[in-house]
């Protein structure tokens, strides 16, 4: 049986395993079911996804592979590129802490700042629902039902689809009692990550996470950028955004606005190692 050396590492509790080019190559015939194996928190290592490095790209510095815990595979995770940026820099697949990588959602530029701090140009936001996709009539305060219940839901994309909430409510409840539902909802094709958010100033927000392929996780990165455009976009917030995440803080800033959204979103917050080991696979 062979045996691969991982790293663990996390950003606000949103937890990945990352592995090195050549130890992938030993069992990269085995995926995706094997990220459905280690990924498991009772007979693996325990993990909301698995990231690979990629070397020999034409366009960019490096690309990555990146299996969510259900063996799915997804187009972008803003935490997951802290930790990545920070994985990479350290085992010098590159010799520069700001560069770029080719992703499912294009090209990612992370910087590796002081104290563990990863800021990750994240790109522009799509607003277009045919683009993230969505088949609602307007992305932004489009109403839904799921399980009975009426929404008004902002859909935003940061690569990956979002359905953003803004409630008064328990966030936290209503995560768990209708993220399915609405992950799954026929208005978005390819599924879609949701966020309950709750506004608490002009600077600061709370959101909880149901992610798509992984249900409830203690922090989403292009969730929080999604939920802070969309908070922008409705007036509700100015142009940098503290949000508040069961898992910690992330730093949004975007110079979007209604009339113009092309602009980049900008995240930054750390990317911490918890431990390394080998696995028999």
């Amino acid at each position: 049986m062979p045996k691969i050396k991982f790293t663990k590492m996390q950003g606000l509790g949103n937890d990945f395993i990352l592995v090195t080019p050549e130890e992938f190559e030993k069992v990269k015939d085995k995926f995706p079911q094997m990220a459905v194996k280690l990924c498991d928190r009772r007979f693996g290592i325990g993990a909301d996804g698995i990231f690979i490095p990629t070397k020999n790209e034409t366009d960019s510095d490096l690309g990555w592979l990146f299996y969510q815990s259900d063996g799915s595979t997804a187009q972008m995770c803003g935490n997951g590129m802290r930790c990545f940026a920070r994985f990479v820099y350290d085992n010098k697949l590159v010799d520069k802490k700001k560069f770029s990588v080719k992703t499912g959602a294009g090209i990612i530029v992370p910087e590796l700042l002081e104290d563990n701090q990863v800021k990750v140009n994240m790109s522009k936001p799509v607003l277009e629902p045919s683009k993230i996709p969505f088949k609602g009539e307007k992305s932004l305060n489009c109403k839904l039902s799921a399980k009975n219940k009426e929404f008004v839901v902002n859909a935003v994309s940061m690569g990956n689809p979002h359905c953003v909430i803004f409630t008064d409510g328990d966030a936290k409840t209503e995560a768990l009692e209708y993220g399915y539902a609405l992950e799954h909802h026929e208005l978005f094709p390819e599924k879609t990550n949701v966020e309950f958010v709750k506004i608490l100033s002009k600077n600061e927000i709370t959101v909880d996470v149901w992610e798509r392929g992984c249900g409830i996780t203690l922090a989403c990165g292009t969730g929080a950028c999604a939920s802070a455009v969309a908070a922008i976009l409705n007036g509700f917030c100015d142009k940098t955004v503290k949000v508040h995440l069961p898992g910690g803080c992330l730093t949004i800033e975007w110079e979007g606005n209604s009339q113009n959204s092309n602009f980049d979103v900008f995240m930054t917050g750390s990317a911490d190692y918890s431990f390394e080991g080998v696995v028999s696979v």
